[in-house]
């Protein structure tokens, strides 16, 4: 099993999702020579939205604050309740975020109770 250590020490697997750039990623190993792994967005995984890493040492200098590495499933709640509020994001592909991670953030309903302010 092909595993990646994130720049805050935890190891991550092709299966764990962890928060890279303010968005859930995955890692995926590369065929390529040139590449080492390939980041990918939970959400946009295999479209144009791929980031091929050209090695560990580029990702930890590409790492910033904006990243969290792996979060508990009440982190990942809060975050899919604060991007909720940003328009950079749509309801569907938070829905499936959701879906993705297993953390049902109420969804439809939750957004009707939001709205409400219930």
């Amino acid at each position: 099993m092909e595993r990646l250590e994130l720049p805050t020490g935890e190891v991550v697997t092709p299966e764990d999702v962890f928060h890279y750039e303010e968005y859930p990623y995955r890692f995926r190993p590369s065929d390529d020579p040139e590449t080492a792994f390939i980041l990918s967005p939970l959400y946009w995984a295999g479209g144009g939205m791929d980031v091929p890493v050209p090695s560990r040492e580029a990702f930890v200098a590409e790492w910033s604050d904006r990243s969290r590495g792996v979060l508990t499933d009440e982190e990942w709640r809060r975050w899919l309740a604060a991007a909720r509020r940003d328009d950079r994001y749509d309801d569907g592909e938070l829905d499936a975020i959701a879906a993705e991670l297993g953390i049902a953030d109420g969804g439809l309903l939750g957004r009707v109770r939001r709205a409400l302010g219930l």
